[in-house]
């Protein structure tokens, strides 16, 4: 064959031989194969493969790259991205359509995406159908046909089920495979030197080494220092990970109180897990930026700085190496850490960039923290592909919170879409004696249940303490209640940047160390993962996770304990009820059960009923509905790709404008924005990414 696909640009300015269009294909298959292997779909990997280019066979193709490049090849001739390119994802497509019968819709969503993203079935000028209709093979070369001729494959992977998400899960995975293998394979051919960057991580068995000699040391020293119940319960929750990773791949619970080491442990269940299943990857999914790179620096001090990928938004460029921005494409480090937003969204996704790393979540141990924050309002999408990515990815889940949310089916709940009953199995062996054994706190309820708080008494009781930690459910009582608080308490909101959050946390951790005084009035963004330690902490009336939280900050050590003493936590009712949606449905549950009696609030025990009770009130647990937007229709395969995907927003930011502030370099670098818009020249992606 004489179809020229790529000519590669040496550093020097010459240009080198042509890789044939043949070539391409194949070494796109193999990559393909081998990561579709890992679901049972390796046959499908090297089709799709194969057909993914096809449509470059076309001579008008051919003269169309030429005459752009002038050379043979041309990267943004090839994107199909922009008005007036040429096409020839549709023709191959629909090539793949003709050769395979019905098996080639599978792979059709995935050829007709591989550039500007996997399709809608109907509905526009970019739609799946609407491309089938309009694009011709006729001219494509009789040798691609032939080649595809015998590579059908013979069946699917597993009985797939028409109903749910199991086909648009499946087609997805493929996408990504082939994403990556695309990518991979140009730049093998166009810039080997970075196909050097991405080798080299260590094993599971090493990094597990390293983990246990950490381990070790880490025993040692807290032997020295911590409260004898805390380090006690610390070994124990260490212990029974350590057993629990035995047993077979799945799903896991991890239930421990705060301040008992559960990062660590969580660990140490995913990777000896992983290296006796032979998992690829770990995957560390937490809901808050703050608590990620806190734990992200813990890893790396662990694993080593390269073993160790961190990907979330807001990660400065100035904290990334290269090796770790090509990690960020496509997962390929053995240790992940990640938010909710990042790992939920893009499993819906439709777009090239966010796909691409899909097919290296097969295979893997995923650790969701903080288990509880994941949004109800797609909570029924989340746990149908959570099951699917453990019946058919070979991905185990542990499932991690002091507060354990109702993820199975609930008996007399029979509408609740949840994990099959009994498929979670509790990694400690007895969670309520863990529990007893660590109580550290006494909780207070309010005199009179209905009366609100007001303003001016409870900032008289707050500033009787010298350590005290207030928490309120919305920011506009945070500005109110701080406002008559002493001069040097702490403000903590979402109207703080990011920054400056992290930087008066770390002071308020100091003054605390030092046993200085240090009063917090905050909203409810430091009751998850957020280290800190009070003697008296006060909450808002909320969700009984949040007041359990919110204990989680008091007496989290067990110092107290030591001296005969007791953290104190007292519940108040608001001056206003805590915001419309998810939060007030959580706060009147809690008013609810507590109303019938519950005497306990934190009391493990309860968050079944409690998140029962919540998700039922939800009552929209698909709120955008993604499953039927993503469930195939007949006759033709029909499912609506990028329309699901647009609508899943775990963090809802229609309402919400970026705005920047001069917050320690932020001055300097609006200083920059303007003075490049003055001049005219283009934002520099550093200074973008920065101020990010």
């Amino acid at each position: 064959m004489d179809y020229i696909a790529h000519v590669r640009k040496l550093e020097n300015g010459d240009w080198d031989e042509p890789q044939l269009l043949e070539t391409h294909l194949k070494g796109t298959a193999e990559l393909a194969a081998k990561f579709a292997a890992d679901f049972d779909s390796a046959e499908w990997g090297y089709a799709l493969g194969m057909s993914h280019d096809n449509g470059k066979g076309k001579v008008e193709w051919q003269s169309y790259i030429r005459d752009k490049s002038g050379f043979g090849y041309d990267e943004e001739a090839s994107s199909e991205t922009a008005p007036g390119r040429l096409d020839h994802s549709s023709p191959g497509a629909k090539l793949a359509e003709e050769v395979f019968g019905g098996m080639g819709r599978f792979l059709s969503y995935c050829i007709a995406g591989h550039h500007a993203g996997l399709p809608d079935w109907g509905g526009s000028a970019g739609s799946l159908e609407y491309r089938l209709q309009k694009a011709r093979t006729e001219g494509i070369a009789e040798e691609f046909k032939t080649a595809l001729a015998g590579l059908c494959p013979k069946a699917l992977p597993w009985k797939i089920s028409s109903q749910g998400l199991d086909v648009s899960l499946w087609i997805r995975m493929l996408f990504s495979c082939l994403i990556d293998a695309d990518r991979l394979d140009t730049e093998g051919y166009m810039e080997p030197k970075k196909g050097k960057l991405r080798e080299g991580y260590l094993s599971i068995t090493e990094l597990h080494r390293r983990f246990n000699l950490y381990m070790e040391k880490k025993t040692e020293k807290l032997l020295e220092t911590a409260d004898g119940a805390v380090y006690q319960a610390r070994q124990r929750v260490l212990a029974d990970c350590r057993a629990a990773a035995e047993a077979e791949p799945g799903f896991f619970s991890l239930t421990v109180p705060t301040g008992v080491g559960k990062t660590l442990s969580s660990m140490a269940f995913a990777l000896k897990h992983a290296e006796k299943y032979e998992k690829e990857r770990i995957i560390y999914v937490i809901p808050y930026t703050s608590i990620i790179e806190q734990n992200a620096e813990v890893f790396r001090g662990i694993f080593g700085p390269d073993e160790i990928l961190e990907h979330h938004a807001n990660l400065d460029d100035d904290g990334t190496t290269l090796r770790s921005r090509l990690a960020t494409e496509n997962w390929d480090a053995p240790v992940i850490v990640t938010t909710n937003v990042q790992f939920f969204e893009s499993l819906f996704a439709a777009k090239t960039s966010r796909c691409r790393k899909l097919h290296n979540i097969a295979n893997s141990v995923v650790i969701l923290d903080e288990a509880q924050l994941v949004s109800p309002d797609f909570l029924e999408p989340i746990l149908e592909t959570m099951r699917l990515l453990v019946e058919h990815y070979r991905v185990s889940f542990v499932i991690c919170t002091a507060t354990q949310p109702a993820f199975e089916k609930q008996k007399g709940f029979p509408q609740f879409p949840g994990l099959p009953e009994g498929s979670i199995r509790e990694i400690i062996q007895d969670v309520p004696g863990l529990y007893k054994n660590l109580e550290r706190v006494k909780v207070e309820f309010p005199k009179e249940k209905s009366a609100a708080a007001d303003w001016r008494e409870l900032a008289g009781e707050l500033s009787e303490y010298d350590q005290v930690l207030c928490i309120v459910s919305d920011r506009k009582s945070c500005r109110e209640l701080h406002a008559l608080m002493p001069r040097e308490t702490y403000h903590l909101s979402a109207l703080m940047c990011a920054r400056h959050r992290s930087d008066v946390i770390a002071e308020i951790k100091d003054k605390l160390k030092k046993r200085e005084a240090a009063r917090v009035i905050s909203t409810q963004l430091v009751e998850a993962g957020v280290d800190i330690d009070f003697p008296v902490v006060y909450r808002a009336m909320a969700g009984l996770d949040s007041i359990a939280q919110a204990a989680g900050r008091c007496n989290r050590e067990g110092k107290l304990n030591a001296e005969g003493k007791w953290g104190r936590v007292v519940i108040f009712n608001g001056v206003r009820k805590a915001p419309a949606g998810i939060l007030r449905k959580a706060s009147e549950t809690a008013a609810r059960l507590l109303d019938q009696g519950l005497d306990n609030p934190i009391d493990q025990g309860v968050f079944a009923s409690y998140f029962s009770e919540l998700y039922w009130k939800v009552n929209l647990l698909d709120k955008e509905g993604v499953m039927k937007l993503l469930k195939p229709e007949p006759p033709h395969l029909e499912i609506q790709f990028r329309s699901a995907a647009e609508l899943v927003n775990i963090i809802d930011d229609k309402q919400q404008r970026p705005i920047l502030v001069r917050y320690g370099e932020g001055g300097e670098l609006i200083d920059v924005l303007k003075r490049a818009k003055k001049s005219g020249a283009g934002f520099e992606r550093k200074t973008l990414r920065k101020l990010q």
